[in-house]
């Protein structure tokens, strides 16, 4: 069996590599302490709106997350979300806006995620992807599930609380399951979905049902989407996706069965490639590959041996 672990940590996820930030959560209910820390000179704070957050491009060539003091925040009692502290006990805060603040300078631009998580540093990409996963689902679940009363903010962005019923809610994460399926021969199968431009493929993958283990799961998507039955499961590596709060379960799997019918709907057309047929479809440009981002591009990268063009 494959150790995996080792192979991820010499190229590690994007967005899943360790940030140097503490989250802290015992901190969330401690009203006092939040408050000091808001106050702190050392204090960090940016602003998320719609998926994203300012970034700046330093001389040197790297990509920031414009960060501010807090007495330079823009003013919010309710969306200001507790993000951490580093190993030097500064404080990070993100504070939700209906848009971006302007820059004096003009050197800075707006970016999310997929734009920026490559660039960007692991603490940088980690609070951003904290945030911006707490902005969603802030954004989103605002009204109690339980009796439709409007809900409000607690735990420094972590939770909300109805005041007619007393429900808590806490962020949703939606586990699913990616996949880089290889045969007999050792081929990768690969997948196009339909709204996808013309040669960009990938791995398949999709959503945890209720009552299905993940590597049931693995199983029945392939077979869903691709019409290949899949046998042995090796559990990768994992990835925070929040568009808008998905968790990202990465597998290798080993196909029993190498007949290819796609579904037709999610899956537009499905392939097997060898590594050599993979590295000339890179070559004449007949394959697009994942975006650097996703992990994706990662498990493809752990059976190609190599990184993606």
């Amino acid at each position: 069996m494959t150790d995996w672990t080792d192979l991820t940590s010499t190229r590690p996820i994007t967005l899943s590599g360790a940030s140097g930030i503490d989250r802290a959560a015992h901190h969330r209910l401690d009203e006092a302490w939040l408050s000091a820390a808001w106050s702190h000179p050392t204090t960090r704070v940016f602003v998320v709106s719609g998926g994203q957050a300012l970034v700046d491009d330093t001389p040197d060539g790297r990509t920031e997350l414009v960060m501010t003091p807090a007495f330079e925040a823009p003013v919010t009692e309710t969306h200001r979300y507790f993000l951490g502290q580093d190993a030097d006990g500064v404080a990070y805060f993100a504070v939700q806006k209906d848009s971006l603040p302007g820059r004096i300078d003009q050197s800075a631009r707006p970016a999310g995620l997929r734009e920026a998580g490559l660039l960007l540093s692991p603490r940088d990409a980690g609070l951003l992807v904290h945030a911006v996963a707490l902005e969603n689902w802030q954004r989103l679940h605002r009204f109690c599930s339980r009796c439709g009363e409007r809900t409000v903010i607690a735990a420094a962005g972590h939770v909300r609380r109805c005041p007619a019923c007393g429900a808590e809610h806490y962020p949703r994460t939606d586990p699913a399951v990616i996949m880089l399926v290889t045969d007999e021969k050792d081929r990768a199968l690969l997948g196009r979905q339909m709204h996808w431009p013309e040669g960009r493929f990938s791995t398949l993958a999709g959503f945890v049902e209720p009552g299905e283990s993940i590597e049931q799961a693995v199983r029945r998507e392939v077979a869903e989407e691709a019409g290949v039955s899949v046998g042995d499961v090796e559990y990768v590596a994992s990835q925070p996706w929040p568009f808008p709060s998905s968790l990202m379960l990465g597998f290798m799997a080993r196909a029993t069965s190498c007949d290819i019918q796609v579904d037709g709907e999610e899956i537009h057309e499905a392939r097997w490639f060898s590594r050599d047929e993979l590295r000339a479809a890179f070559e004449t440009g007949e394959v697009l590959p994942p975006t650097g981002i996703s992990i994706a591009a990662r498990l493809i990268e752990l059976w190609y041996g190599e990184p993606l063009p």
